[in-house]
């Protein structure tokens, strides 16, 4: 049975969290971390990960944002902890507080723990092998009103991933209102929509001279997330210290493609 902290256990993606452990038989809730005070049914609940009690053990979940990220990389890290990091908007100097972290424990690490997101991103490198540069590409986001950083993490991610496919040959382009120009062959443009409830659209344009081919995935609910945080705190359980991705979890899965 693997215990599990859930840092920001009163937000939706810690309620997500809940339901999905109390439906497997692997893990449970030990103990939640939340500004917002008030126990989760039966699971104890600190204010901050310093309040948990002497001895606490578990893989720490961390679904709150770049600042509960870095604390909880930090005290994961000072207490032998494994952890997984969900959280996005990190800025590289939080990135390399993770880095650091992942020299003595086991963190993952994913600004989308989806799996069929993380399938997304693999098409998405095949794709820029196949049409060998000769395609524009743009990656339009969408997700609910209120969400803070744009463009998402997944997005950035995904254009990442695709750069780094085509050995960094793409500029970022996030707005083009202030410039009258066609657009470069080397630009990949990003594009970010916020509103209502979208829980996570992400479309990955390949646009030809005559045919566009759109690759696309939709979150139907924050359920698929939470389920990605649990399959990696079961898989860091056992992992020597280092930096993991979802990479390292879906690689037999991904042998495939």
């Amino acid at each position: 049975m693997t215990d599990i902290i859930i840092q920001g256990i009163h937000g939706r993606m810690g309620r997500a969290l809940q339901e999905k452990i109390a439906a497997r038989g692997d893990c449970r809730v030990a103990a939640g971390v939340d500004r917002l005070t008030g126990a989760a049914g039966d699971i104890p609940v600190y204010t901050t990960l310093d309040g948990l009690p002497e001895g606490t053990r578990g893989v720490i979940i961390d679904f709150t944002g770049a600042a509960g990220a870095v604390e909880a990389a930090r005290y994961a890290a000072a207490h032998g902890l494994p952890c997984v990091i969900c959280s996005t908007g990190l800025s590289p100097q939080d990135e390399a507080v993770l880095e650091t972290a992942s020299e003595s424990i086991p963190l993952f690490r994913s600004a989308n723990m989806s799996l069929g997101v993380n399938v997304l991103i693999e098409l998405c490198k095949r794709a820029v092998t196949l049409f060998g540069g000769e395609f524009d590409i743009e990656i339009v986001e969408k997700h609910h009103h209120n969400k803070l950083d744009a463009p998402s993490g997944t997005a950035l991610m995904i254009a990442d991933a695709i750069n780094a496919q085509a050995g960094g040959r793409y500029e970022y382009v996030y707005d083009r209102h202030a410039v009258r120009q066609a657009r470069g062959a080397q630009e990949l443009g990003i594009s970010a929509v916020r509103g209502g409830g979208i829980v996570g659209d992400h479309d990955v344009l390949f646009c030809g001279p005559e045919e566009v081919v759109t690759l696309s995935h939709r979150a139907q609910s924050r359920g698929v997330f939470a389920d990605g945080a649990v399959q990696a705190a079961l898989f860091l359980a056992g992992q020597q210290p280092g930096y993991y991705t979802m990479s390292d979890l879906l690689r037999g899965k991904l042998s495939c493609l």
